[in-house]
């Protein structure tokens, strides 16, 4: 019985090693797909602890009712808003301070969903959490007249 070679063994070794890295670079499928922008990009996502004082919902990232979140840059308003209308069931998508298309999606899921609420026109659908949306994003109820 011949004992292997040493050539032999190094290029078993290298067959192995091609068809393993050949299998682990192709993608695998639709669950293969390069991870989502926010992941690359280096965003970071913020956790959401909302808690009730008084009447009021508050996640611990801004405590006012007056700025406009940003859509282009992170801020304490758009993590707050973020966390307020998850907490409230509108996905705003990650919570990571930037309020972009999703996050003013869901604010005009949440602003036709408190004129329904209220049964009149009291917030404009225009996927802004300003100085008259805030309140109601805040108030834990509203419109029970």
């Amino acid at each position: 019985m011949r004992r292997p070679t040493k050539l032999a063994a190094v290029t078993a070794v290298t067959a192995v090693t091609a068809v393993i890295g050949t299998a682990l670079l192709a993608p695998a499928g639709p669950a293969a797909a390069a991870p989502p922008a926010a992941a690359t990009a280096g965003i970071q996502a913020y956790s959401c602890d909302v808690t009730t004082t008084g009447d009021k919902l508050y996640a611990g990232y801004y405590s006012g009712e007056s700025v406009t979140p940003s859509s282009t840059s992170v801020t304490a308003a758009g993590k707050e808003a973020q966390c307020l209308l998850r907490k409230r069931g509108f996905d705003p998508g990650t919570v990571d301070g930037i309020f972009g298309s999703n996050s003013q999606t869901a604010a005009k899921k949440f602003q036709l969903y408190v004129n329904g609420r209220c049964g009149r026109a009291v917030l404009d659908v225009d996927g802004k959490v300003g100085p008259r949306t805030w309140p109601y994003l805040r108030q834990v109820a509203f419109c029970f007249e």
